[in-house]
């Protein structure tokens, strides 16, 4: 015997519910990031705003102060996050969390995904001409072929 169906519309259950973008300050990861906070409050999705710390082992060795900066970067993407959502409040409202991982971009895009399990993935294009010969992070996470990826320009 099988167990019965229901076949009913499941209002809002349909897309995504767990949207990451990646955020590094720059102006493509804002333009992304305000493109995945639309996608999210019109699917009534979290958005996961997540940067990825990189882990310079060369420049730690040097005693460079790599942590206390990209601790720093991540203050203040968080304050800008925190500033841009008190604007908007009562108009556009999303449910967002930020989140820091450490590694290279891609990498720590890949871990955050899986450990928040997205659904989508969003990412600004890169503004390095060199990846347009090497490959840029979004397109090797649409190659990765995991989840639904943005790439907002």
């Amino acid at each position: 015997m099988t167990p019965q169906h229901s076949h009913q519309f499941e209002r809002g259950t349909d897309g995504p519910k767990v949207i990451v973008v990646g955020v590094d300050g720059s102006a493509s990861s804002l333009r992304a990031a305000a493109y995945a906070a639309g996608l999210a409050r019109r699917q009534g999705a979290l958005l996961a705003l997540v940067y990825i710390q990189p882990v310079m082992a060369a420049g730690a060795a040097l005693g460079a102060p790599v942590a206390e900066t990209t601790d720093q970067i991540a203050e203040e993407l968080i304050r800008e996050i925190r500033q841009a959502t008190a604007q908007v409040k009562g108009i556009f409202d999303v449910r967002w969390e930020f989140h820091t991982f450490h590694g290279d971009p891609y990498n720590g895009l890949v871990s955050a995904a899986d450990q928040l399990t997205a659904d989508a993935v969003v990412v600004g294009a890169s503004e390095q001409a060199g990846h347009r010969i090497v490959g840029s992070v979004a397109v090797r996470l649409v190659k990765a072929g995991r989840w639904p990826v943005t790439v907002v320009p």
